[in-house]
This record gives structure tokens, C-alpha cells and sequence, in this order.
């Protein structure tokens, strides 16, 4: 993959980690009104129950600590940066669920399970400045930017448990922002170009795909979708020609046909 030629986005350290916070206490409010019925039904993540998603978003959070809790790796760069980061989750899928299957059967109070995770992240992670250095498992990354993978982690899989449980769990602003500009992002840096403008309003616009580029008025190649469609069709949700056939997207021009560039995780 080229290297992008673009100066990377910045996310506020303050505002990622309240939107973090705020999206887990919108799921944590509705994981604890959920029925053992409810628990115990199909979701879209395989052999995945509604128990095992739950308990695998409370990872999402307990990650934060656990992390901030080693040992500082030394240096002063990262290993992995932000928009490497989407390039490189495939990878432990075999490893997530598994750790996911064991917690869910180990800590079958979620309530308890979520009560914990949320009062360690308030005891932990504010007051931590944005350029410590954490030893992810995917590499060490910077707090800021590990924050808004989390913000990923958080969004897509309360579309996950929406979709399974009939629940319509809110998405807070600032998580929505985050996730859809970074897997925006993504695309920009795996498909670098200025021929295609992207438009996921009201959050971000990218230009991306190899060929003529545009410099003033309407470029001749143009997407546009809403933030959830995008995160939906950036993470393997939902299909590119199933969402130009539900007109949940716009896509105008020779160029602007992404189906060959998603998902972008898978």
C-alpha cells in the first residue's frame, strides 16, 4: 500500500475519550434492560449470541486500562499508527473470538461486567496525556489514537446488537464522527488519488482512486452516503450492491464504483 501523502487527521484527546464513555453508557442502559431471550439470540458475527457481543463490548473499554497499566514501551514514535490500524485487525479475528466466548462464560453477570469496566476507564484513563504510548496487541500505538479505534469498536457493534436484539441504541455524535471519519481515512490511504470525492455528511469528505483529478466545481466522480451506510459498507455489514440497490448510496461517474476497495476490515 503507498504511503499517504497527506498530513494525518487529529482527534482531540478530551472529546474522543467523552465520546467513548458516552457511546459504552448508551449500550451499557440497554444491554441491562435486554431478556435471556434476547441474550441467547443469533447475531451477524457467526456462531456469536447477543450474551457473547455484549460481553465483547465491555472489551472495547477494559482494553483502554489494561493497556495503560503496562509498562510504557520505550521511544517516542509509535510502531503502528492510526491508519494502519484498520489494515491490521483481520488478523486476530481467530484470537478475538475466542477471548470473547471465554469472557462471556466467565463473567455471565454483564451488569456487574459493565459496572466494572466503566469505573475503572473513569479511574484510569483522565489525566493521561495524549502521547503516551500503549502496548496494543496489534502494536504500540499513541492514547489519542487509540481512543478513536475505540470509537470503532463502540459504533459498529452497537449496529451489530441493534440489528440482533430489535434494540435502537443511540450513537453519540462525536463516536459516529470519529468512526466514520477514520474508516473515511482508510480508503483515502488504501486507494490514494484525487479522482473519486467520498462525501459522508455531516462528518468527513476524501478524495481517493487514482486517475484525473479534479481542482475546482463538481468532480465528475462522486460518492455520497450516510454515516452508518458507510460504516455498514467500510466493515463487511452491507454490500456495495445492496446498497445502491436500497439507495443508500449515490454514485456518479466512471470511477465511482468502490466495491473492489471494501470492506476495509475484515
Amino acid at each position: 500500500m503507498p504511503p499517504s501523502q497527506k498530513r494525518a487527521r487529529r482527534y482531540d484527546l478530551v472529546r474522543t475519550r467523552t465520546a467513548v464513555q458516552a457511546q459504552f453508557a448508551h449500550v451499557r442502559a440497554a444491554v441491562g434492560a435486554l431478556t435471556t431471550d434476547q441474550l441467547a439470540l443469533p447475531t451477524r458475527l457467526g456462531e456469536w449470541t447477543v450474551r457473547e457481543l455484549a460481553a465483547h463490548l465491555t472489551m472495547a473499554v477494559s482494553s483502554v486500562c489494561r493497556n495503560l497499566e503496562l509498562p510504557e514501551p520505550p521511544g517516542e514514535k509509535p510502531g503502528l499508527t492510526l491508519l494502519e490500524w484498520p489494515f491490521s485487525t483481520a488478523e486476530r479475528a481467530g484470537r478475538i473470538t475466542d477471548d470473547t466466548k471465554a469472557l462471556a462464560a466467565d463473567r455471565p453477570d454483564l451488569e456487574a461486567l459493565y459496572a466494572e469496566a466503566a469505573d475503572r476507564f473513569e479511574a484510569v484513563v483522565p489525566g493521561v496525556g495524549e502521547d503516551r504510548l500503549l502496548p496494543t496487541r496489534l502494536g504500540v500505538m499513541r492514547l489519542d489514537d487509540f481512543l478513536v479505534t475505540r470509537t470503532v469498536e463502540l459504533v459498529v457493534h452497537t449496529d451489530d446488537l441493534n440489528a440482533a436484539a430489535g434494540l435502537d441504541i443511540p450513537y453519540d455524535r462525536q463516536a459516529l464522527a470519529a468512526c466514520t471519519r477514520l474508516l473515511t481515512d482508510a480508503l483515502a490511504e488504501k486507494a490514494p488519488g484525487g479522482s473519486v470525492e467520498v462525501r459522508v455528511p455531516p462528518f468527513s469528505v476524501v478524495q481517493c482512486v487514482q486517475g484525473p483529478k479534479h481542482t475546482r466545481g463538481t468532480p465528475p466522480n462522486v460518492v455520497e452516503t450516510d454515516p452508518l451506510t458507510w460504516i455498514r459498507l467500510a466493515t463487511g455489514r452491507t454490500q456495495w450492491s445492496r446498497a445502491l440497490d436500497e439507495a443508500k448510496v449515490s454514485a456518479s461517474g466512471e470511477r465511482a464504483d468502490l466495491s473492489d476497495l471494501l470492506p476495509l476490515l475484515r
